[in-house]
């Protein structure tokens, strides 16, 4: 999604001094996101939840980006906080941030930066705050822990792992430094001056504070897609050669496939069904792949008994597509009720598709019936998304795509309030089969791991 664009025409004039030197071609298969020259393709922005602006009524939101763009031309001193200066984008540390009018979901961003004497600053990620870029030389009285240096992620709480950069890379002051970002899903990585920084980190929700939980033991992610910021924080600022490259599905579900994939076992060898049980014959497998007949229900499972597990594969769902992962699955009756749990696999936007309405405990990624997960971080139809499942003791963690939809105890779930008010007698199960929980759509699955814990 994104917000709509606001015209800059009247603002540029402030902001359009002539760039000495022209801005630097992107690297092959990225875009330039400053030109050199002006603020065209920015707007103004603040901290402030992203979804919670798109939420808004047109006009409300408008005039709110309005105000907020208006503040990046005032002027100090007789020059505006945001401007084009020999082809750099330079602030003063005042006025609001510099932001996308685009929006981005897996990306990698390339920029330099060069800051001034005790400046703050940094770069929101999605719209939430962010890789932190201050004078690493600063004392830390907040206790924020970024006296390591410039990289590390500012919003996650302090015993987050990995959250404060592994080595200091800052330049001196008033040099410049290269940043590098990616983003698959929540998943941060940072590189300073060519030095990796912060390594795959889940970015947390700085919106989420409040505790808008969707459920006991949830919280919401960051948004699946969201603008670039650029902050201003009370020090001279300058940036240039921004550039982003878009990240497509088959790579991000490749980076985070080569994630810690240590001690994991394939299940499926791409070719016959060979130590599976159960409705073996409501499958059929096809280029490599596990896909359900239509028409065809049941559970097929992995013929080995399981207590605390990771599980690591890829699905692809036609529209309004369902099926499910058997938990702790005994082998026989409905995965829903007598496995610990079934974990939905549904089209995301199934009710639209269907249509048909369900409960927020049937999306995908929720425990049937019991705990919803967060919604919206599957990747479009017709594409594979990747999904790794954490089961230990009572506890069920789920990431999407590299964002944690559902984390969740179910020993704490009130059984007084699951959906229909139905018995789910095999919700303590300590150990059973893994499979799949068909539902008569040709739902498939490939690049099926087990790793036991």
């Amino acid at each position: 999604m994104r917000c709509p664009p606001l015209r800059l025409s009247t603002l540029i004039a402030f902001c359009g001094l002539a760039a000495v030197a022209q801005a630097a071609q992107p690297p092959a298969g990225f875009t330039a996101l400053f030109n050199g020259r002006d603020l065209a393709g920015w707007r103004g922005g603040t901290t402030y939840d992203h979804r919670e602006l798109l939420s808004l009524p047109a006009a409300e939101r408008d005039a709110l980006i309005a105000k907020w763009t208006a503040s990046l031309t005032e002027l100090k001193d007789g020059k505006p906080h945001w401007r084009a200066e020999g082809g750099a984008l330079v602030n003063d540390g005042f006025g609001g941030y510099a932001t996308t009018e685009r929006d981005y979901g897996d990306f990698e961003l390339r920029l330099e930066y060069k800051l001034a004497a005790g400046a703050d600053s940094g770069v929101y990620l999605r719209g939430v705050p962010q890789v932190q870029i201050w004078d690493a030389t600063m004392p830390d009285p907040k206790g924020h822990g970024y006296v390591k240096g410039s990289g590390g992620l500012w919003n996650n709480t302090k015993d987050t792992p990995g959250r404060d950069p592994m080595v200091r890379a800052d330049r001196r002051i008033g040099d410049w430094n290269k940043l590098r970002v990616t983003m698959v899903g929540s998943r941060v990585s940072v590189w300073l001056n060519d030095k990796l920084v912060v390594d795959h980190v889940v970015l947390e929700n700085y919106y989420d504070k409040a505790n808008k939980k969707l459920a006991p033991g949830q919280r919401r992610p960051v948004p699946p897609k969201g603008p670039i910021q650029l902050q201003t924080h009370g020090g001279a600022t300058h940036w240039r050669n921004i550039f982003i490259r878009e990240i497509p599905g088959d790579e991000a579900n490749k980076l985070l496939a080569g994630r810690n994939h240590k001690g994991f076992e394939r299940i499926f060898n791409g070719q016959t069904l060979d130590g599976w049980a159960g409705a073996t014959d409501a499958v059929e497998v096809k280029g490599g792949a596990m896909v359900w007949r239509e028409k065809k229900g049941g559970v097929l499972y992995w013929n080995h008994d399981l207590a605390d597990f990771q599980t690591r594969l890829q699905f692809k769902l036609p529209k309004a597509g369902n099926n499910g992962l058997a938990i702790r699955y005994p082998g026989t009756g409905d995965a829903a009720y007598m496995a610990m749990c079934e974990l939905q696999i549904l089209d995301d936007n199934y009710e639209q598709n269907k249509p048909a309405k369900i409960d927020l405990r049937q999306a995908h990624g929720s425990a049937y019936g019991m705990v919803a997960a967060a919604r919206g971080y599957q990747r479009p139809l017709g594409e594979w998304n990747f999904e790794e499942v954490t089961v230990r003791g009572s506890t069920i963690t789920v990431e999407l795509n590299g964002t944690i939809i559902l984390d969740t105890d179910l020993s704490k779930v009130d059984m007084s309030s699951v959906m229909g008010n139905k018995a789910h007698p095999g919700k303590d199960r300590k150990s059973g089969f893994f499979g799949f929980a068909g539902h008569n759509d040709p739902v498939q699955f490939r690049e099926i791991a087990i790793k036991r814990l």
